[in-house]
């Protein structure tokens, strides 16, 4: 399968999944989801996550270590990995 040349790439785990995980804090009243191991400009993947998949959305959105990306503001790991895998990873 072919895909669009991107500027980023998240490369699977070893395990062969998605490197898209949650983490639940504050007793349930913040919940944040991880991308890690994106390869790239992580700055192109935010832009792509912020117009495609959060448009009119209050998720915040932030890099960590520049490598990672931190979502804010919602219960959308499901989401993030099936966007993630229809781009192709």
């Amino acid at each position: 399968m072919l895909r669009p040349q991107l500027l980023y790439h998240v490369a699977r785990n070893s395990r062969g999944s998605l490197p898209v995980y949650s983490d639940v804090r504050n007793a349930g009243s913040r919940y944040l989801v991880y991308i890690r191991n994106v390869d790239g400009n992580v700055a192109d993947l935010v832009n792509d996550l912020t117009t495609t998949l959060f448009p009119n959305s209050s998720a915040k959105i932030s890099t960590v270590r520049n490598r990672h990306v931190v979502i804010q503001g919602g219960r959308c790991k499901d989401s993030v990995m099936e966007w993630l895998a229809s781009k192709g990873f």
